[in-house]
């Protein structure tokens, strides 16, 4: 640089940077520990998601290892390291592809119907299990199509319903399909059926000796209001099952430990239903034990971490150390998702921890270091290669480097207050990077969803662009959000909008108290599906906020538990009943019965496919407050559901945002559009 010249600044994070945002995710270990593969997601020119697999071998390089317009995820090297498997829909359907792992053309290996959900290696590398679903005259040698034109007007059916579980937000209309469990030969693609037609298969797993294979299943006689979820054993040989847990609990994520005569799940017993912590659980099928590692560890296992970047990147489960001494385990506590080590006999011990989110795994086979993914408020998120001996990490990987050279973020400061009852809470707070100093922002407080989820330490392009745009951000974890334990998490079942309200105001004035720079003239409020729910029912009790945003909210629980994907039992684990049992209760606890009282101006946003918090909830209150003459506008998306902020379409997500900010332009800043 000539001394002359003064360094670029950095400009704000724009809407349109999330057309440029990676997220790296996924990685795996070659069996030598020489290479990682993994998988970097994007959107292309055409506002579409992509995502490919690179690969990171020790000398520091980083190449990417597929190519073109397709999706290809979960990539797993085989037993011998020779090949890499991973799970594509280059064909139409996501199918199951293997890959020389030196390089060179995939092969397709699975053509089924309806594609491939999950797969796994067989410990020989000579066959894989993969999980597809068929409908009632489907079979597994049917092969994929091309995907049908539009339905002729003339050929349109009714869709008879005679299930009380027959929509999903996540796939729609199902249609009568069932989960099978496949055996793919690798040399000869011969394919065979393991299961018969499950209602719902989850995690499985092959014990290291390929005898027996670890599924679970939902084998309830009535599986649309039972909700436990058993591990099956089946041997390979005999094709004979064994029901490992006979509904004693809900289990996921299995691992064989390294001599098969142990098997690890994350399950719970339902205690508290929804709002149960996950727990680690090893079982000893010869021998008939259980065991919970965890039961007095106050801590949920996994990632309840919200954000809009790496929210379909599917975490580490369980990983057993290799002498079989114990797993390695990511838990949320406090804004955080670190890993740990839990012994079979002995003291927990943290292993890589920090104000962060790890997101992603993998365990060098000497157990020496990991390569862990993590992101924070400030690092979209990277491969880190971590000591497992003491927590050192060197960076990896470098996907957002250009816009992180480009763009100044906002960090996200932690503090605790106390609620109207004493509890302790924990928020954050973001200082728009540019305001000058002296100078007041207003103020939009973020809620989240769930409410049974975690904010925390980890990247959020939707709060960058708020902080960019020039407001402070304030976002809490109130009763109800994990991170505190069991009987934080519990508090708000029965009580929306009772002390989970205070802690969100109690939020607000500690901030306000704290940090000199919000103005609390100038306060907006968001949030989605319970975040919604909290920002509908704030407007409804006070007039304290200038402009609120709602999305995907609930605004009417007396319609909600008939409408909604999950309504017929998350109201009554929620709320605490059923329709008929106090509708009154039910009315109690609706936004939608203090619309007289909602004065704040309101914008709606909601997906035109949501079949978790359906858009009737929308209309409602849209139509009500119209009617009252209230100052409100209800934006559409079309064709998308509930996860629009998180995994909808690109130029959508756009829209959504522009909206957002705009509207508080509007009538936090006195701007007009």
């Amino acid at each position: 640089m000539n001394n002359n010249e003064q360094p670029t600044k950095r400009r704000g994070m724009t809407a349109e940077d999330l057309l440029r945002l990676r997220s790296v995710r996924d990685p795996h270990y070659a069996p030598d520990g020489t290479r990682v593969v993994f998988v970097e997601k994007s959107i292309d020119e055409e506002n579409q998601y992509r995502s490919h697999l690179s690969m990171w071998t020790e000398d520091g390089s980083v190449r990417p290892w597929t190519f073109g317009r397709c999706r290809d995820t979960k990539p797993l090297f085989s037993p011998d390291g020779e090949t890499i498997a991973f799970l594509s829909d280059r064909s139409g359907r996501v199918q199951l592809w293997l890959l020389p792992a030196n390089g060179g053309e995939a092969r397709q290996l699975t053509f089924f119907k309806n594609g491939v959900r999950d797969y796994v290696w067989s410990p020989d590398g000579t066959f894989l299990i993969a999980l597809t679903t068929l409908g009632d005259d489907e079979t597994i040698e049917d092969r994929e199509e091309p995907e049908k034109a539009e339905v002729k007007r003339a050929d349109l059916k009714p869709r008879v319903i005679e299930r009380l579980y027959y929509k999903s937000d996540a796939a729609g209309f199902l249609d009568g399909k069932r989960a099978v469990l496949t055996r793919i030969d690798v040399l000869s693609g011969k394919i065979e059926a393991l299961t018969g037609r499950e209602e719902e298969i989850g995690s499985f797993a092959i014990s290291p000796n390929g005898r027996t294979l670890a599924f679970v299943a939902n084998r309830n006689e009535d599986p649309d209001t039972a909700f436990t979820r058993d591990i099956i054993l089946l041997d390979l040989e005999k094709k004979t099952e064994t029901n490992l847990t006979n509904g004693c609990g809900a289990f996921a994520s299995l691992a064989w430990s390294p001599d098969g005569m142990k098997l690890a799940a994350i399950g719970h017993d339902l205690a508290y239903l929804g709002a149960t912590l996950h727990r680690l659980y090893v079982f000893e099928p010869e021998r008939g034990t259980k065991r919970v590692l965890t039961a007095d560890w106050d801590v949920h296992l996994g990632d309840a971490m919200v954000g809009d970047m790496h929210a379909d990147a599917k975490g580490p489960g369980p990983i057993w150390a290799s002498d079989g001494s114990g797993l390695y385990v990511t838990a949320s506590e406090r804004g955080r998702v670190n890993l740990y080590f839990v012994p079979l006999d002995g003291p927990i011990v943290p292993v890589i921890e920090g104000n962060f989110h790890l997101y992603g795994l993998a365990i060098h086979p000497s157990e020496q270091q990991a390569i862990a993914a993590i992101s924070s408020p400030t690092s979209v998120g990277d491969l880190y290669a971590v000591s497992l001996a003491d927590g050192t990490k060197t960076r990896l990987t470098r996907a957002n480097e250009a816009l992180e050279n480009e763009v100044v973020f906002a960090d996200a400061e932690p503090f605790t207050y106390r609620s109207a009852d004493g509890l302790e809470i924990q928020g954050w707070i973001m200082k728009p990077p540019e305001l000058d100093e002296g100078e007041k922002a207003p103020l939009v407080v973020e809620i989240h969803g769930g409410p049974h989820a975690m904010y925390g330490f980890t990247f959020f392009h939707e709060l960058q662009l708020l902080a960019s745009s020039g407001y402070a951000v304030l976002f809490t974890n109130p009763r109800g959000s994990h991170g505190y334990g069991q009987s934080f998490v519990n508090a708000v079942r029965g009580d929306y909008g009772g002390m989970d309200y205070e802690d969100i105001m109690a939020g607000v004035d500690a901030a306000i108290s704290k940090f000199d720079f919000i103005d609390k003239e100038r306060l907006g409020v968001t949030g989605g599906s319970y975040g919604g729910f909290m920002t509908n029912w704030i407007v409804g009790h006070t007039d304290r906020f200038k402009a609120a945003v709602t999305q995907r909210s609930i605004s009417n629980w007396l319609s909600f538990s008939g409408v909604s994907d999950i309504g017929y039992f998350f109201t009554k684990w929620e709320v605490g009943c059923d329709v008929w049992e106090d509708a009154e209760r039910l009315w109690h606890h609706s936004p939608l019965k203090y619309v007289k009282h909602m004065r704040t101006p309101l914008l709606i946003l909601h997906s035109e496919r949501d079949y978790r918090c359906p858009i009737e909830q929308a209309e409602q209150l849209f139509v009500a407050l119209k009617q009252l003459g209230r100052e409100t506008k209800l934006v559409r998306f079309p064709d998308a559901n509930h996860d629009l902020s998180r995994t909808g379409n690109p130029a959508l997500r756009l829209e959504r945002l522009r909206h957002i900010v705009d509207w508080f332009d509007r009538y936090l800043k006195g701007a007009s559009h």
